[in-house]
């Protein structure tokens, strides 16, 4: 057996292993189950059609948001001006979960322990089953694509990279109902039959070609650019001969291009047809207020943000980018489309408004771009190999890279240091490796001033316990000592002022604490009561910094916490303390006000 079969194995079982034993979602209830959140609006076509005959009014859903809790609130459709309510998503993945769904629900409906009700065990694994199996053939026609043009050891590097060293592990074993892990499949095969409609044109692959790229536009109407595939695979467009050649030759075979576009068309008809039948209109913008930026797509963002980007989660990417080069030189009609789909796909993805993809980890829509980006990857590595003694570091720091990945893919789950569109590059830095919260830590999602040491030397410079009674403010919790302490709520947003006088060249640094008691935890980042401290020059704020203090406390805990802030150079004549809550029910009191002053 080759390497690039071993290789496949490895990556099978691990992503097996990773759906089913380390965080099956087809077994988690609520926002964890695999039918949850997005899926479960993706999904939604299949029980209302099929189940519940109801496709118009989803009247089922609040009772199946009651009993199973795919979302917090059912935002899977919006109510038309038509009266009628109409899917928010596509309809290519219910079409993807069909078959699986079908079985399911035989399944239940010839039980007697799980109802046939669209959303029990039968319909979670059976989702989950399908995707992963969809997965897997991807895998399976991408090792065929890279065979066509590297060598065996490249192509096993090459899957090994992919498959346990970046998200792809997340959105095809664990996470993997999302559109990403399929789409990653429909488009290794799209390649798969590209490639050999070039060679032996014939009908079956145009349709076939046709078909899965109408299903890839059925999941995510931006990816009707995938017909670009089929019709310039293996073209040279950076010289008028290559153009010529590519035109003749669809000319020659005009025929399989039409008979292409028609299969396409046809399946994305599905959703203008179910459109027309809910609401009336051909064309519904489903989205409604979510749009693009054309003029200025977040592409920076996209790439290197440590909330959500794509580099820091799967850092052996850098390797597929630089790859372009090693592929341009192997061959400029290999490199073509990868080079030219790849730029307009991350344009595309990276105009979308919400550019991080909301609870997503690392650019999840990257994921089905992967098949393309793994030709640069395998150029990369072969012309690697062909050295004498680079590949050896580039080999460690690669898998340095694809820790990375598997960490933060852990701590998305089990380990719970991935905090979903709150991570910052100085948290990010401070806690990986690590598998143990600690309070100094969390305080870098909202702060770049942590001093981790004991100070020396420090000063005490104000203090305030709010023993007479005047900062109080009636709530639920009781004072924190004596009638001392304020409390901040829906209504009391704002504490008082605690003013300090201070100059520069005190000291470098300032610790302000206080102790806090909290009734219920707030986990929604947006909600927390804020801690802030600034340096003022007379109306202007100088510097300001603060932490939200709930990621520090417990359902009813007493807790001392502290925020350090690094005093700033320019001119200041006084710091202020405030803490702030936003319109949140979640009570929380506070006292003890101190402040001290340190170098070191």
């Amino acid at each position: 057996m080759n390497r690039s079969a071993i290789a496949l194995m490895v990556c099978v079982l691990m992503m097996v292993v990773a759906g089913s034993w380390y965080y099956p979602k087809w077994k988690l209830s609520g926002t964890e189950a695999t039918i949850s959140w997005d899926v479960a609006g993706y999904y939604m076509y299949l029980p209302a059609l099929f189940i519940y005959e109801d496709i118009k009014g989803c009247s089922f859903a609040d009772s199946i948001i009651a009993k199973y809790q795919p979302s917090p609130w059912f935002d899977q459709a919006f109510k038309h001006e038509s009266g009628n309510y109409v899917m928010k998503y596509s309809a290519g993945m219910a079409v993807q979960y069909l078959p699986f769904f079908a079985i399911a629900h035989a399944w239940a409906l010839n039980s007697d322990q799980y109802p046939a009700d669209g959303y029990s065990r039968p319909y979670q694994f059976m989702i989950y089953l399908g995707c992963l199996l969809i997965c897997i053939l991807g895998l399976f026609y991408l090792r065929k694509v890279l065979l066509t043009y590297f060598n065996d050891i490249a192509v096993a590097i090459t899957l090994l990279l992919l498959a346990l060293g970046t998200n792809f592990l997340e959105y095809a074993s664990i996470t993997n109902a999302m559109t990403h892990g399929t789409l990653f499949a429909w488009y290794s095969i799209l390649i798969y039959l590209s490639i050999q409609l070039h060679k032996n044109p014939k009908k079956r692959l145009a349709i076939a070609a046709g078909l899965i790229c109408g299903l890839i536009a059925l999941t995510r109407p931006t990816e009707a650019i995938s017909i670009l595939i089929p019709v310039l695979w293996g073209s040279d467009l950076l010289n008028k001969r290559g153009i010529k050649e590519r035109f003749d030759w669809w000319k020659k075979h005009f025929g399989l291009l039409i008979l292409m576009g028609i299969c396409s068309i046809l399946v994305g008809s599905i959703q203008m047809i179910y459109w027309k039948y809910a609401s009336g209109d051909w064309i519904v913008y489903s989205y409604q207020d979510q749009g693009f930026s054309w003029l200025k797509p977040h592409i920076w963002n996209g790439f290197f943000s440590y909330n959500n980007g794509w580099i820091p989660y799967s850092p052996v990417m850098i390797f597929a980018l630089f790859g372009l080069i090693s592929l341009y030189k192997k061959s400029r009609q290999v490199w073509m489309v990868p080079a030219l789909y790849s730029a307009l796909f991350i344009y595309i993805a990276f105009a979308w408004d919400i550019w991080w993809y909301g609870g997503s980890l690392g650019q999840r829509t990257m994921v089905q771009v992967y098949p393309l980006l793994a030709l640069p990857l395998a150029a990369f590595v072969e012309s690697i190999n062909s050295t004498k003694w680079v590949k050896y570091p580039v080999y460690l720091f690669m898998i340095i890279c694809a820790f990375i990945s598997i960490y933060w893919t852990h701590q998305a789950h089990k380990g719970g240091m991935y905090l979903t569109e709150q991570m910052t590059k100085r948290y990010y830095w401070n806690v990986l490796g690590t598998f143990e919260f600690t309070d100094d830590n969390i305080k870098y999602l909202d702060t770049k001033d942590v001093f981790k040491k004991t100070p020396k030397n420090s000063k005490v410079i104000y203090e305030n316990r709010l023993n007479d009674g005047t900062a109080y403010t009636d709530c639920s919790l009781p004072p924190i000592e004596g009638t001392g302490s304020f409390c901040v709520t829906k209504e009391v947003k704002n504490s008082p002022m605690f003013l300090i006088p201070l100059a520069p060249g005190a000291a470098k640094w300032l610790r302000a604490s206080a102790t806090f008691q909290a009734g219920m935890k707030e986990w929604n980042h947006y909600n927390m009561t804020q801690f802030h401290i600034r340096a003022m020059k007379g109306d202007q704020a100088v510097k300001e910094r603060l932490i939200r203090v709930h990621r520090l406390l417990h359902d009813g805990q007493l807790k001392d916490i502290h925020q350090d802030f690094k005093l700033p150079g320019d001119d200041f004549d006084r710091i202020e303390i405030f803490f702030w809550h936003p319109n949140e029910d979640k009570e929380i009191r506070i006292g003890n006000i101190r402040a001290e002053i340190f170098d070191n």
